[in-house]
């Protein structure tokens, strides 16, 4: 019996429960991972036209299957989860340190923040928010943090490609564009006063 690739895809993120490598469901159904993305895209279809309260996310390489956020309410109530304590202000901040100069000391991070961040960086490891993503070659070897397939998870990207840009990038790329404004405007002056018609000058 020919294997129905959409539906073992499906089989594998469901049993699986967690995040599962596309490469590895590659290997396992014999196919590319192109195909794979194939399946899950066909699945996705699926969902959405039959308003399924089920969909598949992608969190860097892998795929999970999980519950629409639309249902989460519902879903707490049912199970009777407990609902997790808002992050703080300073871990929202530390969180970010990290997320766009991982992977950082927790030495630089407290450089940046200005206060010791011990405490915090514990909280995000707990969350599992970040993890320790090895040491340094330097002197003492301190642990260096990155963050996290679960920071994907929670603040709903498939990668850190998709985080929004700081403030400072957001500025140097309008001063780009400004100065591409006014080199071209300059260029076209330029060209204006190029091709002027020439005046012949009188004797009169």
């Amino acid at each position: 019996m020919e294997l129905n690739i959409k539906a073992a895809v499906e089989a594998i993120l469901f049993a699986s429960g967690a995040s599962v490598e596309r490469e590895r469901i590659a290997r396992s159904l014999e196919i590319t991972p192109e195909k794979v993305d194939e399946a899950v895209l066909a699945l996705l279809d699926e969902y959405s036209s039959a308003e399924r309260g089920i969909t598949i996310i992608r969190l860097d390489d892998s795929y999970q299957m999980t519950s629409r956020k639309e249902y989460a309410e519902q879903i707490r109530t049912v199970m009777d989860s407990r609902r997790n304590t808002p992050l703080s202000q300073a871990a929202l901040e530390v969180l970010a340190v990290v997320a766009y100069n991982q992977p950082v000391t927790k030495a630089f991070v407290e450089q940046v923040r200005g206060v010791d961040c011990s405490g915090v960086i514990g909280s995000l490891t707990t969350k599992g928010l970040i993890e320790e993503k090895g040491r340094l070659e330097l002197p003492g070897r301190p642990l260096i943090y990155g963050t996290t397939e679960n920071f994907l998870r929670c603040f709903n990207v498939s990668s850190l490609d998709e985080l929004p840009a700081l403030p400072e990038e957001e500025e140097a790329q309008s001063s780009e564009a400004d100065e591409a404004d006014q080199a071209e405007d300059l260029a076209q002056n330029n060209e204006e006063i190029t091709e002027a018609p020439k005046t012949e000058l009188s004797d009169e």
